[in-house]
């Protein structure tokens, strides 16, 4: 066989594999459901949104397209409008542009990521939407993983990202990016090559261009398998001990934690319910690390009459009497 009719069969099983996925992640979708699909113009979101399109006619559902312009590049309006003539090509009728402003305050793709989660649970909930699909694929994953063991993160970290996530839903994590490359190719869709995926000030873009490339050399094939495997179990572990915190916790007084009632669980459960705690207090979510639990923890299991821990939020925390009292400073 010649080799491209081996990329033509790539592409058609490809685009196989892309439907019967987004299929399962429709099961709880009724005639009728608007389905909110993220669109970048690039590969994957584009392979998801053909996939989403072509299931939406049997299913009889209503899929909007959502792009978000970040504003980050010179040329960003124009690969918005790139994005949505490729989307008609493929036969959206609802397609959004929404652009937004991206205040960088803890790096570039973090706030980015920030501000586009706002505009999408924004318009989903304008628009009443049932699940909105997000085109992470199985490499992505495995890359999500692979940083979280850099950064020495916790077993939720170290799960990678959830395939569903209230209305988010990531239904091409099992697809690897090679299978939406033939699949585009395939449906001839003509993708946006983003820069930002090739420049190697990023972490991310260091860890796929040069990290995974090299375990797989150095290791063996199947290095991006077995990361994703591990991100599932420790997903499954990370869901365990979150629900034993959260019926430990909603038995405590937040304000006042008692510290004998702490000292009887595991570490791993006290950790959790101490950065429940420091939120519950008023810490803005996800400023919390390692850095600033281990302190807190200590003063439960490492007590020698250390001060207060002073947290994100103006939370303080002191040991009083053998129990733990959390305070919003102001």
């Amino acid at each position: 066989m010649e080799v491209g009719s081996n990329l033509l069969l790539m592409g058609a099983n490809s685009g196989v594999a892309i439907r019967s996925a987004i299929r399962s992640a429709l099961t709880s979708t009724s005639a009728g459901d608007r389905i909110l699909v993220g669109v970048s113009g690039g590969t994957d979101s584009l392979a998801l949104a053909s996939g989403l399109f072509l299931e939406s006619i049997e299913k009889v559902l209503q899929p909007v397209a959502v792009i978000i312009d970040h504003g980050l590049q010179e040329n960003s309006e124009e690969v918005s409008k790139n994005a949505k003539l490729e989307l008609i090509k493929i036969g959206f009728n609802d397609i959004r542009i929404i652009k937004i402003k991206v205040e960088v305050t803890d790096g570039m793709e973090a706030s980015a990521r920030r501000s586009r989660y706002d505009a999408f649970n924004k318009l989903a909930k304008e628009l009443d939407a049932k699940i909105f699909l997000l085109g992470h694929t199985k490499d992505d994953q495995a890359e999500t993983v692979l940083l979280g063991l850099a950064r020495g993160s916790g077993t939720r970290s170290l799960s990678g990202m959830a395939e569903v996530n209230g209305i988010f839903v990531r239904p091409l994590l099992s697809i690897t990016r090679a299978q939406t490359v033939a699949a585009c190719a395939e449906w001839k869709l003509t993708p946006w090559q983003d820069p930002h995926n090739e420049n190697e000030k990023f972490t991310r873009v260091r860890v796929r261009e040069s990290v995974m490339p090299n375990l797989e050399k150095e290791i063996g094939p199947g290095v991006a398998d077995a990361l994703v495997r591990s991100a599932r179990l420790a997903r499954d572990d990370a869901d365990a001990l979150d629900g034993w915190a959260a019926t430990e916790f909603s038995k405590l007084n937040p304000e006042d934690l008692d510290i004998a009632a702490l000292q009887k669980l595991p570490k791993a459960v006290r950790t959790r319910i101490l950065r429940l705690a420091i939120y519950a207090a008023g810490a803005p979510a996800g400023t919390l690390s390692a850095e600033h639990i281990d302190p807190v923890e200590a003063l439960v299991s490492a007590w020698h009459g250390q001060g207060a821990s002073s947290l994100p939020g103006g939370v303080k925390v002191s040991r009083i009497s053998g129990r733990l009292s959390l305070l919003r400073e102001g």
